[in-house]
């Protein structure tokens, strides 16, 4: 479940991230009444087996209905930082995945990386990079975008959301050896390869991926994101 809102005195509009069809609308009939069996088990961060009802017409869009829902098993809910980057890889979907538009590989990348956020950055790095690669907002890392040439391994390159992968700058700051990792840890489809290549040089990593995402986000702002860095203020002062 990657969010949840009010929709009557008893009842509730679920987002749910689903494999086989995407991200989808689904109202949970009677889950706010205290003696709901729903009430255990519509968690955030957590995967779970649902039954859904054809599409109705509720809430100004199409809206499934939840006629059962059973706790899928995996890992327990989050806790401190790793609890914020959960509920940040959820904004990110809600704001960057269309509704009924499936991403298997995606759904896949997302759960791994939910039970692998006590590991720290790396770990939302690479899910960054996924889905951007799912969504196809992000080139081919092995080769010049504007030439098509090869990446030297030696060479300093910037990942441009408009220009793609270009020549080295002065502000250039991402090795040509992590890109050509990056990009075969992309195709080969490993998230344990993404991680380990994303760790060596998160900072990095961090600041391109971020400058990346604001762009496709246009307009949107990112309250997750907002929160965490008043937190910290908060724990600093």
């Amino acid at each position: 479940m990657l969010q949840q809102h009010d929709w009557s005195e008893t009842s509730l509009i679920l987002d749910l991230f689903t494999r086989e069809s995407g991200r989808v609308a689904v109202a949970a009939k009677g889950a706010k009444r205290p003696y709901s069996q729903l009430r255990a088990v519509l968690l955030p961060l957590q995967r779970i087996s649902v039954s859904l009802s054809r599409p109705a017409k509720a809430d100004g869009g199409e809206v499934q209905t939840l006629r059962s829902a059973e706790w899928g098993g995996g890992a327990t809910l989050p806790v401190g930082a790793a609890l914020f980057s959960g509920y940040y890889l959820n904004e990110l979907l809600l704001k960057l995945l269309a509704r009924h538009d499936p991403h298997p590989g995606l759904f896949d990348a997302y759960a791994d990386t939910l039970a692998h956020l006590a590991e720290g950055d790396a770990a939302l790095r690479a899910f960054e990079l996924k889905l951007l690669a799912e969504l196809g907002l992000l080139p081919d890392l092995s080769v010049v975008t504007p030439t098509q040439a090869p990446v030297a391994p030696e060479r300093r390159y910037q990942l441009s959301a408009e220009s793609g992968l270009i020549p080295p700058t002065s502000d250039a700051h991402l090795p040509g050896a992590l890109l050509i990792q990056l990009q075969a840890a992309l195709l080969h489809g490993s998230p344990a390869a993404l991680r380990q290549a994303c760790a060596a040089a998160p900072q990095a990593l961090k600041s391109t991926l971020r400058g990346l995402l604001h762009y496709h986000l246009g307009h949107q702002t990112l309250r997750t994101r907002a929160l965490m860095v008043d937190v910290q203020n908060l724990l600093e002062t």
